[in-house]
């Protein structure tokens, strides 16, 4: 056994990866305290614990940290209408600095000098966990052992790491024949990897949805209530079910939309290290939440505000994708997108229903929509022969535009 290094506080799921490091940073000489984030995946915590102890953790820190991902970083992607390349709803970027701010938060009470996660070198995550970490700890030390040649050349396969596993007594719960990874909290679970490389192979594999060919044939119709672009409670008009704290609504949402098959993407992505890779995604309450949040706040929100705050999402999604949480950039556009929310207030009425989501209707205090304004049957406040000047001055940049393109094209013919 190599000297001791001192306490390296590892970022510890239970899998093959994690465990096979968590002996390995003991073979280095290092001594280990496992943390393992509850962000609301399924996980048989209890057994976790007795497993990292058994594989010679000192100490297992087990964090429920489920609330504060929805009210801290969940919420504000549902504020910002976040959508990375206009598909994936960032359920792995957003829980990231979440886990690895409890991370920091421990070595810090642990007095240890290191953190080590089982990130990958060609991924985001190594990315995520460790801006978060620099930012919040910028004396912290990183161990990241799929970056380390004396680690990655060892280990060059899942097979290799399979053989170290059972060489040292390490139950894992991959085999050879489901060679595809997974990760999951509260917001989603991602596939990735194994036969998911090749960018044909159908998937066959989801597990928080249901097939919406064999989901209910009645759907289930919700309102969702806002406030400041928030919701903040639900009710399902079937059956008057409510739910109104952040974690059970969440939660609510991701057994109605899971019931329908709801939240299901299949996409090649742009990794922030360069290269891309092939997802595929279950977010059934945040795709939900995404519709109903869209329509309450074009129902809210004045037409040029809303231009600007949605350049400012694209800008937002991006730092959270990359991993810029705790950049002073991504806090300055999390104020701006809050302060844009004061208005977005009211209800969202929706149907669930064979993995789709359908507005059927809204209200709201703080509507800029005037029923008889924009009524055809009704005048209102408004003088119809008003829009021959307008029309008149907004055609006079394309008439000149297309005057000019006639000369041009006159004098290419001669």
């Amino acid at each position: 056994m190599a000297q001791s290094k001192g306490t390296v506080v590892l970022a510890y799921s239970g899998g093959l990866d994690t465990s096979c490091i968590l002996v390995w940073l003991k073979e280095q000489g290092y001594d280990v305290v496992a943390y393992l984030a509850n962000i609301g995946q399924k996980e048989d915590f209890e057994a976790a614990r007795k497993k990292a102890l058994a594989l010679g953790a000192k100490k297992v820190y087990i964090e429920d940290i489920s609330r504060e991902f929805v009210e801290e970083f969940i919420w504000p992607a549902v504020q910002a209408n976040a959508l990375y390349e206009d598909r994936y709803l960032l359920g792995t970027a957003l829980a990231r600095p979440c886990i690895a701010r409890k991370l920091v938060e421990i070595a810090q009470r642990e007095g240890a000098q290191y953190v080590a996660h089982g990130a990958t070198g060609k991924g985001n995550d190594q990315v995520r966990f460790e801006l978060t970490c620099y930012a919040l700890c910028p004396k912290i030390k990183v161990v990241a052992p799929w970056r380390l040649p004396e680690f990655y050349q060892r280990f060059p396969g899942r097979r290799e790491l399979m053989d170290y596993a059972k060489k040292h007594g390490i139950p894992v719960p991959v085999t050879p024949q489901m060679p595809w990874s997974m990760d999951e909290n509260l917001m989603h679970i991602s596939y990735e990897a194994g036969i998911l490389e090749n960018p044909k192979a159908p998937p066959g594999l989801y597990t928080k949805t249901c097939d919406p060919a064999n989901s209910p044939d009645t759907p289930d119709v919700l309102e969702i209530k806002f406030e400041r672009g928030v919701p903040v409670k639900v009710t399902n008009t079937g059956d008057g079910a409510t739910r109104s704290s952040a974690l059970e609504l969440f939660v609510y949402l991701n057994d109605i939309a899971g019931k329908h098959g709801v939240g299901r993407i299949d996409i090649v992505e742009n990794r922030f290290v360069g290269m891309k890779s092939r997802g595929i995604y279950e977010t059934p309450a945040g795709t939900i939440l995404y519709h109903a949040h869209l329509d309450i706040e074009a129902f809210t929100m004045d037409r040029e505000v809303r231009k600007i705050k949605q350049g400012l999402s694209l800008k937002f999604s991006e730092l959270v994708y990359n991993g810029f949480w705790h950049s002073p950039e991504c806090e300055f556009l999390r104020e701006c997108i809050g302060r844009s929310q004061e208005s977005v207030v009211g209800t969202v009425r929706l149907s669930v229903f064979k993995g789709q989501v359908y507005i059927l209707g809204r209200e709201s205090p703080r509507s800029l929509y005037n029923e008889e304004l924009v009524s055809m049957n009704v005048q209102g406040d408004y003088e119809p022969a008003d829009a021959t000047g307008f029309i008149n001055i907004n055609s006079l940049r394309l008439k000149e535009y297309h005057r000019l393109q006639s000369k041009v094209t006159v004098k290419q013919d001669e």
